[in-house]
């Protein structure tokens, strides 16, 4: 972005002014859309507040830093990705959690995978599903907690990982990612993306993410549709998902001592629940990389 400085004006300057208010650095009044000596205080102060170079102009970083800062919880879904989601919004997450007894290994503001597993198992105990996503059911559920967080202690830090996917799994086992549609594709890029994110030395990575093609001895894993065809591979059926791990961990074994070293997981379409496309396919990564994880254990 350009850098925004004294005497500057438009719809830009608004946008930082209001971004301002929400972190406390300027009053409602003072948002005019023009950058005068008011804003160019309310910046300083909010450099000093996050703990940047003091300055009265509006560059990248200090940009940056005040849209993390003026998220509020709730804003936006909140789920893990790479790069990590970070800002105010996931540090009141983090918070929220950690007072209702689900450490999320530190407050630092960064959604990384001790706050995934903290959000499932949060969502676990309120019934919701766990797919680790902080979206409307989840954050209208943490409202409806509001006496039982509001001003209260977090519990002491999460030492380890409760999910499946240990770190070591994921260095320790060389899978291809692919599907040949684009549902399917977008689902194994999300494992790959979660995979990398849980551990960035991870080998379980996507088709799409190779820069050439995969090793013989790869096991890869062909995510499908119930109307595709597979040939003579191991199918695994999505469903019944309490046991698709002991499911996936017998196909793998089975593909591991064939010729052709491949396993195919059939989804039992591209709608979950009632969830849109983007978020049925978020919610089949997770569950579907945790089974792996928990079979090649």
């Amino acid at each position: 972005m350009d850098t925004f400085a004294l005497n500057d004006s438009g719809a830009a300057v608004e946008d930082i002014q209001q971004r301002l208010v929400l972190v406390g650095c300027l009053p409602q009044d003072g948002v005019s859309g023009v950058f005068d000596a008011e804003t160019a205080a309310a910046v300083r102060a909010f450099c000093k507040q996050a703990s940047l170079p003091e300055t009265d102009q509006v560059d990248n970083k200090v940009w940056a830093a005040l849209v993390d800062a003026s998220f509020s919880m709730g804003d936006r879904t909140l789920y893990l990705r790479m790069p990590y989601l970070h800002g105010h919004d996931v540090r009141e997450l983090q918070q929220v959690l950690s007072a209702l007894g689900f450490g999320c290994g530190g407050v630092d503001g960064i959604f990384g995978a001790h706050t995934e597993d903290a959000l499932r198992r949060f969502q676990v105990n309120m019934g919701l599903p766990d797919d680790g996503i902080a979206g409307a059911y989840t954050f209208a559920a943490i409202r409806r907690l509001h006496h039982s967080w509001e001003d209260k202690d977090l519990v002491p830090d999460a030492k380890e990982l409760g999910f499946a996917r240990a770190a070591d799994v994921l260095e320790s086992n060389a899978l291809c990612l692919y599907g040949t549609q684009p549902f399917t594709r977008s689902v194994a890029a999300r494992m790959s993306n979660l995979a990398l994110a849980t551990n960035p030395s991870s080998k379980i990575t996507s088709a799409d993410s190779l820069l050439m093609a995969p090793d013989e001895d790869m096991l890869r894993v062909h995510v499908v549709l119930p109307e595709e065809r597979t040939g003579k591979v191991p199918r695994v059926t999505y469903q019944p998902e309490e046991s698709l791990a002991l499911r996936l961990r017998t196909a793998c074994h089975a593909a591991r001592n064939a010729t052709n070293k491949q396993v195919a997981v059939q989804l039992p379409g591209q709608v979950w629940e009632d969830a849109g496309e983007g978020r049925s396919a978020q919610h089949f990564a997770i569950t579907l990389l945790d089974a792996l994880c928990s079979a090649l254990q």
